[in-house]
């Protein structure tokens, strides 16, 4: 692996996919309770800017660029959108709801099944397609987009690159504000 400012947009993406495996694993495991929480909230936020900036920055290339790029794209951005609106129902349901674990390995099960065609379909044919130079560039455009992402899912503000760019910002003000007065609540309850 290359150091962050050197990494290309595949390895930084496997690496957000190795990430979130990784959190699933942590909130299915975790007992009900205040860290199963913290964990599903750090989920939630990656998974949320994860999506956006591939919307706004690999989906947009891809669909140009790799070959059959309009219906990899197109599936992908489907499983996406089915994704962000079951998301946002789980995260609508709380870690503490008895069907949660079970709707959480549901969701996981998509999740990875989605990763692993992304890395097969899309990613794989980047690597093809792209210089290790223009690869690299998307990795810092990536950065920024999940710099001004939303943290939390809105399944009704589109998928599209163009819906991400108009509605991204003031969702992601939004979501920034409410996740500081979370923090801050949880900070007073816990002192």
């Amino acid at each position: 692996m290359t150091t962050a400012g050197k990494q290309d947009v595949v390895e930084l993406l496997l690496d957000q996919h190795n990430q979130i495996k990784s959190l699933f694993s942590r909130v299915a495991t975790e007992p009900q309770g205040a860290q199963k929480r913290e964990l599903f909230e750090q989920l939630v936020h990656l998974l949320a800017v994860h999506e956006t900036a591939e919307e706004e920055v690999v989906h947009p290339y891809a669909r140009r660029k790799i070959e059959a790029g309009e219906q990899v794209v197109e599936r992908r951005q489907h499983e996406e959108d089915k994704a962000k609106r079951e998301l946002a129902a789980l995260y609508d349901m709380g870690v503490d709801h008895p069907d949660f674990n079970a709707k959480l390995q549901t969701f996981s099960e998509e999740v990875l099944q989605h990763a692993n065609r992304e890395e097969s379909e899309e990613f794989a044919r980047l690597r093809q397609t792209a210089s290790q130079d223009q690869l690299t560039r998307m990795a810092g455009a990536v950065r920024a987009a999940e710099a001004t992402a939303p943290t939390r899912p809105h399944p009704h503000s589109g998928e599209s690159a163009t819906a991400n760019l108009v509605a991204g910002p003031p969702l992601a003000v939004f979501d920034r504000a409410r996740d500081a007065v979370r923090d801050w609540r949880q900070k007073q309850g816990s002192e």
